[in-house]
């Protein structure tokens, strides 16, 4: 009988420390590991002695490791179950101090439990560990919306890109990817985290690689006036994989923010522009004045003058002839962009379409209607 309880003793440490290493693995809090086996050995023992009736609870040692379980039933007067209810005479025999409607616990370990419990529970146990971890994930990720993330592909299927991104594993869909790139299993990429889903299979991470956020956070890395708060980008607007727009601005005079963003011999910018297979982008500073804000965004047009109606927050914009193709871009993209910086209507101009559009506006105000001749 000692060398049987030695053996189970044993089984049991083995069995705690199992657990424990596992706990410390996954970085699981131990008492609630502990208390999870405890609620999953319940419907162990029910399963496997044939009493789904009976109310009981169950104890892992965490000394020993050893299982003990007890039945709970409730002191009642008058008994009408033996598998929920214990007299009162009975109790007292127990413990005198009992009265009606306190729960009594008797140990009622089976000779054999400590086998069929480990051997039941383990399935169970394992899938509570990754539940558990599922959550730990969840925790570490739920709050780094809007955050920039480092990983490495693991695997495409279709169009998805499945990157691991250290405890968990993300996903870039065919929407959120550079139109000009290609992903290959083991590339390393940056992304940005857009939305963080708590799902039955755990936590669901979607990444992404156009959207501005992902600019805006690759140049806070680049530019040490962004971290120390001096520089700040105030509007992007980006055509992902082609152009972008960053509008900036310094809360010190003596710092240039373009120069800061471009860095020097333009290593920062270009830093930027490699990260992002190439994607052009134009640095202009933002300011409180429209016209001069709406003059800058078609940087690196030259304007020569800028009318703005604050109301409908439309604006005209004169250039020179020869400007003009570089003011609207390809297709107008240097003009869309610029109105999606600012937030204005804009409508670009020549000189000379200018001056022929006045023309027209200024006969139209000097024609005088002649009167019509009275009747005798």
């Amino acid at each position: 009988m000692a060398r049987k309880s030695t053996k189970e003793t044993n089984g049991g440490k083995e069995f705690l420390q199992t657990l424990q290493e596992l706990a410390y693995e996954k970085g699981i809090d131990e008492e609630k590991l502990f208390q999870t086996i405890e609620a999953a050995l319940i419907s162990a023992y029910k399963r496997n002695f044939s009493c789904s009736d009976q109310n009981v609870r169950i104890s892992l040692s965490r000394e020993t490791g050893a299982f003990h379980v007890f039945a709970r039933k409730t002191v009642v007067e008058e008994v009408e179950s033996d598998i929920t209810d214990i007299s009162l005479e009975q109790a007292r025999a127990i413990n005198p101090d009992y009265d009606v409607d306190d729960v009594v616990e008797i140990e009622m370990t089976p000779a054999n439990f400590g086998r069929i419990a480990a051997q039941t529970a383990k399935q169970v146990v394992m899938q509570r560990l990754r539940e558990a971890e599922r959550s730990n994930v969840y925790d570490e990720y739920k709050d780094r919306s809007a955050d920039i993330v480092t990983g490495i592909v693991q695997r495409v299927e279709g169009r998805n890109v499945f990157v691991d991104i250290g405890r968990a594993e993300a996903l870039l869909m065919a929407t959120e990817q550079l139109p000009t790139e290609e992903y290959n299993y083991g590339d390393t990429l940056r992304a940005y985290i857009i939305e963080v889903k708590s799902t039955a299979r755990g936590p669901q991470i979607m990444l992404s690689r156009t959207h501005p956020g992902l600019l805006k956070k690759l140049f806070e890395l680049q530019v040490p006036e962004m971290q120390e708060g001096v520089v700040e980008i105030k509007s992007i607007a980006r055509e992902a994989g082609s152009r972008s727009k960053v509008a900036v601005y310094s809360s010190e005079e003596r710092v240039d923010p373009i120069g800061a963003c471009v860095g020097p011999h333009y290593m920062r910018v270009q830093a930027v522009v490699d990260e992002l297979a190439g994607e052009k982008i134009d640095i202009v500073k933002w300011s409180d004045d429209p016209a001069t804000y709406i003059a800058n965004s078609l940087n690196p047009a030259k304007v020569i003058s800028v009318a703005v109606n604050e109301v409908e927050k439309v604006s005209r914009v004169i250039v020179p002839d020869y400007q003009l193709s570089l003011a609207i871009g390809k297709e107008g993209q240097n003009a869309r962009l610029a109105a999606k910086l600012t937030g204005w209507k804009i409508d670009i101009k020549s000189e000379s379409q200018a001056a022929e559009l006045m023309a027209e506006e200024a006969a139209e105000d000097t024609a005088v209607e002649e009167p019509a001749e009275e009747e005798a």
